[in-house]
């Protein structure tokens, strides 16, 4: 709707224009500035030119009033223009506010955690980022892959089979030992070692032979947690790639990078030239002993990205990343793509609660919150919910308590109830939405009409926040939709009012934009509180 209105408006003045939603909304349903750009052209009063361009809009029947009101083009749109598009609206169902097929192919990167252990709190963050992005944007049309990049080469490969290894000397053959401060821990690595054992035996813990083998079994055994945990949180990943495998292509990466004279070599290193495009200082990307950097991997996997002809590339990095944006970017440049077309996006670690005091560890979880703890407490909508209330570069703190009440201090209960709420309204009128579809709504009263009217503004709603990248729109819209649900229903009668079924149909068409705006967050609206 807002898209079609500002589209008519722009083609009817003849140049783009910004297009709001005054707050009070008995200036009209939408208003534009453009008067005040228009007069630094002509030298007139803005008030003068938006005067004149109301006269502009008599004759369309889509709007109620068009007023020129402080400079400010107002627009009230005209009832049969919201009863029409309830109507178009309704037909839709579950494909309300769904988007046209794009002709943009996005790839998308985000969670890529190292397959050392079980995912924790932050990494739940970006992954619920992430998959609502990928969700968001699948249901306005784009064509998007979601991708895990396996950090499964280096040192921390060595760490988990090391770790395992003592792990299974203390669980399994029963000895003491002392796990150096930087070696993974936690229960998870003594059911991977008990697994080891049923498969190779006890042996293979003495075996310094068998060391590789024990850490690529540790790695595909952490992996499968990882994918269950982050199916239990509705997350679910298209591609999987191997850091390990990129590696056989780092000689030819190499050459390119040297043929675009990106390259140069002090003290035994070889160093990427970063600096050109704004980094702070050259990165190493092969070490004195010859073997290639973490960086060198990361410009072998980028180089792979381009290369598959993505039109556009996201990827969604922890906070801590934020000085690797610079380098990553240049090496992009450096490869000969378009560094522009990587876009990089960060999520803030976060601060968890429990009774309004910091959350205990468990034993289980080593020295992290798993993610997979706190989903079972609260269960996945409300941990996806309560994720996307922030944006995700900006500090989260939330207290697990609290998205247990069943009040309105808990944002997911007061959704979910407003939902409830007319479903109820329904059945205390022994009625579905299906025996109210052919009501005109006509008469409903001026708050309803309001009511309408904001659950008609979620297909821009949708656009706006997978543009900026930020779903703490949708989480705002749904908690305003919903307040304003509950506020109408404390403030009229409904059920057995002369007007009952216009009423309950207007409803009916609110509870479908909070159930399609829930699930492509990927949350189930509940029917029952």
């Amino acid at each position: 709707m807002h898209l079609e209105i500002k589209r008519l408006i722009e083609k009817t003045i003849g140049r783009e224009i910004v297009l709001e939603k005054p707050k009070d909304i008995t200036l009209g349903h939408f208003a534009t500035p453009a008067a005040f750009s228009l007069a630094k052209e002509e030298k007139k009063n803005p008030m003068v030119i938006a005067e004149e361009l109301a006269l502009k809009f008599q004759e369309f029947d889509i709007f109620e009033s068009v007023t020129a009101i402080k400079g400010f083009l107002n627009f009230k749109l005209s009832n049969k223009y919201l009863l029409e598009s309830i109507d178009k609206s309704l037909l839709l169902d579950l494909d309300f506010a769904k988007g046209e097929q794009k002709n943009q192919k996005i790839l998308l990167e985000f969670v890529s955690a190292n397959p050392t252990g079980p995912l924790h709190i932050g990494h739940a963050r970006g992954a619920v980022f992430g998959d609502a992005l990928l969700k968001v944007g699948r249901y306005l049309g784009y064509d998007i892959t979601a991708e895990y990049y396996i950090n499964d080469a280096g040192s921390q490969m060595e760490m988990l089979a090391t770790s395992l290894n003592l792990a299974a000397r203390e669980h399994i053959l029963k000895e003491t030992v002392e796990y150096p401060e930087q070696f993974y821990r936690g229960d998870y690595l003594f059911d991977i070692a008990s697994k080891c054992v049923e498969l190779y035996g006890k042996d293979i813990f003495d075996d310094e032979n068998k060391r590789q083998e024990l850490a690529l079994f540790a790695k595909d055994e952490v992996i499968k947690l990882i994918i269950s945990d982050l199916a239990d949180l509705g997350v679910v990943f298209d591609n999987f790639v191997s850091e390990k495998s990129l590696y056989k292509d780092w000689d030819e990466t190499k050459k390119t990078l040297e043929n675009n004279h990106s390259l140069y070599d002090k003290d035994d290193k070889t160093y990427l030239k970063s600096t050109v495009y704004g980094d702070d200082s050259d990165r190493v990307v092969v070490r004195d002993n010859g073997i290639p950097t973490y960086l060198a991997g990361d410009i072998i996997y980028h180089k792979n990205k381009f290369e598959r002809n993505f039109d556009k590339y996201i990827n969604i990095w922890g906070a801590d990343h934020h000085g690797y944006i610079t380098r990553v970017k240049a090496a992009v440049s450096f490869l000969g793509f378009e560094s522009s077309n990587l876009e990089i996006l960060l999520s803030q670690m976060v601060a968890l609660l429990k009774g309004g005091e910091p959350y205990k560890m468990s034993k289980r979880a080593g020295n992290v919150i798993l993610m997979s703890e706190i989903t079972d407490e609260i269960g996945a909508d409300a941990l996806r919910f309560i994720f996307l209330t922030k944006k995700s570069d900006t500090h989260l703190e939330f207290d697990i308590d609290v998205l247990k009440n069943q009040d309105s201090s808990n944002p997911v209960f007061y959704i979910n109830y407003a939902h409830a709420r007319i479903n109820q309204l329904f059945k205390k009128a022994d009625l579905s939405p299906c025996d109210v579809k052919d009501e005109s709504i006509s008469e409903i009263n001026q708050d309803a009409k309001d009511l309408v009217f904001q659950a008609l503004l979620l297909p821009s709603i949708l656009d706006e926040g997978f543009e900026r990248r930020d779903m703490q729109k949708i989480t705002d819209y749904l908690h305003l939709l919903s307040s304003l649900v509950h506020k109408f229903y404390n403030e009229h009668r409904i059920i057995g009012e002369k007007n009952e079924k216009q009423y309950l149909k207007a409803l009916s068409f609110v509870a479908l934009s909070i159930r399609v705006g829930l699930k492509v967050l990927g949350i189930t609206a509940k029917d029952v509180m």
